[in-house]
């Protein structure tokens, strides 16, 4: 199954709803203060980003930009951590190797990590017609099942897709599975975050009930949030760029299917996943959200924020906290897990 939307990197003119921009790879490590508090090690890989307090217990009431000394965001005033699954390749002796990010479009210097966006509006509207609300100190969310091996099972997720890129700007089609075929300039993968809050809980047990996608329609159709979660917030969205092409010319599966797997064993796709823990210093992101700008300028001079270099960014990093070997050409993937390639098509 194929889902695609107008969702281009480069707008013909520039667009005051959204604000787009990077942040170089924090540290690669099974940690996951999300889903698996205090677990070190946590069942599987992640790469994350943003403040150097990231840790395996992230409590709440701590002051994230008062525990940070820095932070691998392009605005300094961004202590948040974003992150993601790892992407494996696996060869046909069933051996897996590390598949490492790319700095996105614009980034390209960038020791890997994501590119962001907090959009008021689709990202194709050219005026910045909403209001929305930041969030607050505290708020963390996740979006994903990360046991979903058939589309049935990842229907609820249909903003979660890949891109397989043969050049180096093109974001479509989507799809919401893993690309069979061999892919020019990578896979890129796209998380989106639901918009609606339902204005009093900064987290939940699942970590997403206190969120909710519109009640009908998408967010870039202007769609209404629920009456249980009335209060709409920008549209929260990862872009990873996962650097494929060392494996293009290696032997792929005979019967042609694909080769990727995540660290916690899905080869399907459906099983994609991201995880969100707020950090922003003071009303930084509000005030961003607020003010009208160009497209590439990030707001940052209308909202008085300042943004930090790529440089900078790629030089905030954190030592992992668990040592073992999680690149070369390993047996199994650590963590112990296999590919699991889910029910026949």
């Amino acid at each position: 199954m194929h889902w695609t939307t107008l969702l281009p990197l480069a707008l013909a003119a520039p667009s005051i709803a959204v604000v787009r921009f990077h942040c170089s790879q924090l540290v690669v490590q099974r940690v996951d203060p999300l889903v698996e508090p205090g677990s070190i090690p946590s069942s599987h890989v992640h790469q994350i980003v943003g403040g150097n307090s990231f840790n395996a217990t992230m409590d709440p009431k701590k002051d994230m930009p008062a525990e940070s000394t820095c932070t691998s965001c392009q605005f300094s005033e961004d202590f948040s951590n974003y992150w993601t699954a790892v992407l494996y390749f696996r060869a046909q002796n069933g051996s897996y190797k590390r598949v490492k990010q790319l700095g996105n479009n614009q980034f390209e210097t960038a020791n890997g990590g994501l590119t962001l966006y907090y959009m008021q509006d689709a990202i194709y509207d050219q005026a910045q017609k909403s209001k929305v609300t930041a969030f607050q100190p505290g708020f963390r969310m996740f979006i994903g099942n990360v046991s979903a091996r058939t589309i049935d099972e990842a229907a609820r997720y249909r903003q979660l897709t890949y891109v397989c890129m043969d050049t180096w700007t093109q974001r479509a089609p989507e799809t919401m599975q893993f690309p069979t075929r061999r892919c020019k300039e990578g896979i890129m993968t796209s998380i989106r975050f639901p918009t609606c809050w339902d204005g009093k809980n900064l987290d939940s047990p699942d970590h997403m009930a206190h969120m909710s996608y519109p009640e009908t329609g998408t967010f870039e159709s202007g769609g209404p949030c629920p009456a249980t979660h009335p209060v709409r917030t920008s549209q929260l969205m990862y872009e990873v760029v996962w650097d494929t092409k060392p494996f293009n010319s290696l032997d792929w599966p005979a019967d042609g299917s694909n080769p990727f797997v995540w660290a916690f064993g899905d080869a399907t796709g459906y099983g994609t996943h991201g995880d969100y823990v707020f950090g922003w210093k003071g009303d930084a992101l509000q005030r961003i959200l607020d003010t009208s700008c160009w497209f590439n300028t990030n707001c940052s001079t209308e909202s008085r924020s300042k943004l930090q270099s790529i440089d900078a960014m790629n030089k905030c990093t954190q030592k992992p906290v668990v040592d073992e070997g999680i690149d070369g050409w390993l047996d199994v993937l650590p963590g112990g897990h296999q590919a699991e390639y889910g029910p026949p098509a």
